[in-house]
């Protein structure tokens, strides 16, 4: 549990700071902060899921390794959708550069978080 509860946090953490980074870009051109770089429709979905309290599967624990894999992928999933729309919502002339900041955070974010995920849990 203690292994799932860091690496957990791990992902969390570059989702945040990918999805922040990028948000930082966008919110210098007096972008609003917080769920404003949500879709709308996720914005939504979340609100019903808040109003209903902290679901179940947030308490339980990742038991495999293809299941850290997929909650990571998740996590480092929608803070690259949130810097995405970050970059959409900032300057025309910047939006390419922007993207490909993105995604290359994700990237490399995302193997740093494999490779901690195969250094906690070897494959045997």
């Amino acid at each position: 549990m203690r292994y799932h509860t860091q690496l957990l946090r791990a992902a969390c953490a570059c989702a945040c700071l990918l999805g922040w980074s990028l948000a930082a870009h966008a919110q210098t051109h007096a972008h609003p902060h917080g769920d404003a770089l949500v879709d709308p429709v996720a914005a939504r979905q979340q609100a019903r899921e808040i109003a209903q309290g902290d679901p179940q599967r947030w308490y339980r624990e990742d038991a495999t390794r293809e299941a850290r894999l997929r909650t990571i992928h998740k996590e480092m999933g929608a803070a690259l959708r949130e810097a995405s729309n970050a970059c959409k919502r900032g300057p025309a002339a910047e939006r390419s550069a922007c993207m490909k900041r993105a995604r290359t955070i994700y990237q490399n974010d995302l193997a740093q978080a494999k490779q901690r995920l195969d250094e906690q849990h070897p494959t045997p």
